[in-house]
């Protein structure tokens, strides 16, 4: 059969690339005998590039920069420009105005990665994933919303909240973003935002403090910025509503690769049990 009249998708082409370099082929080409019957006009370099586009954007992205973006300077830039990401924005539902958007793929990679990073933030596991723990009083406890003199927290899906002591009471978690899939390069050049939210309340018959104190870590653990609350007194006979404290860090500098989240409290008349300030549904999020 005459090799013209054999067909060759553009999609068969692009597997047998992917394949080949997953395989370590190092000049990163297709075998004579597939050129050869691939026709000129069929091969993935003659198609357009809106075609091309389209086809690549069927990829899995980890492909398309670990791969794809190998091949040659036409599929590297078109990796790295904004068409392709905008359209696997567009297939799966990622939204946002364009004018807000200055790097497209790295909206995308933080859009599909972003998570609370605060373990057990709701005392669901006690005090599991929880460290630096201190206990004074009587110490940390768990009790289940809305507590005595208090009130329900405004989201159905929390159920319990920590509560402190009548000395004072920390607990800290220490985030690594590498671990949670943030590599260095998209944190010291793109510096996407963290967000850190807390939520914390007291009783209605007691009089309590707050501390909230977060710290972006470098490598060493040098403190790259830091955000830390004052010291939030609530009086005795409060409307024991819960208040949600938040910061945004941004702009922080190259090198951060740690978060630090601590906070923590007591009550102030000093009664035994645990009368101090209550915190629940904390959170980190690297925000795209």
């Amino acid at each position: 059969m005459p090799s013209e009249n054999i067909f060759i998708s553009p999609f068969f082409l692009l597997y047998q690339c992917l394949t080949l370099l997953r395989l370590g082929n190092p000049h990163h080409s297709f075998p004579p005998s597939l050129r050869q019957l691939c026709p000129a006009s069929l091969r993935m370099e003659s198609l357009p590039e809106a075609v091309l586009i389209r086809i690549l954007a069927s990829l899995p992205a980890v492909d398309l920069v670990l791969v794809c973006r190998l091949v040659c300077c036409q599929w590297k830039n078109l990796v790295d420009g904004a068409a392709l990401w905008i359209l696997k924005c567009q297939q799966e539902g990622l939204t946002r105005a364009e004018s807000d958007t200055e790097n497209w793929q790295s909206f995308y990679f933080l859009s599909k990665k972003r998570k609370n990073l605060i373990k057990n933030p709701c005392g669901e596991e006690d005090l599991e994933h929880w460290g630096e723990v201190e206990n004074g009083g009587d110490g940390w406890k768990v009790e289940e919303l809305p507590g005595d003199f208090g009130k329900e927290f405004p989201s159905e899906e929390v159920h319990k909240y920590f509560v402190t002591s009548y000395e004072w009471c920390r607990k800290a978690q220490v985030i690594d973003l590498r671990a949670e899939g943030y590599w260095e390069e998209l944190m010291d050049t793109t510096q996407p935002k963290i967000m850190v939210r807390d939520w914390y309340a007291g009783r209605s018959d007691a009089g309590c403090l707050y501390e909230l104190c977060v710290k972006l870590l470098s490598e060493n653990e040098d403190v790259l910025a830091e955000y830390k609350s004052e010291t939030i007194t609530i009086p005795q006979d409060n409307d024991a509503n819960w208040t949600e404290i938040s910061h945004t860090f941004s702009s922080y500098g190259p090198g951060v690769r740690f978060v630090r989240f601590e906070h923590g409290g007591q009550d102030t008349l000093f009664w035994k049990g645990w009368y101090g300030v209550r915190v629940t549904n904390s959170s980190v999020t690297v925000e795209p």
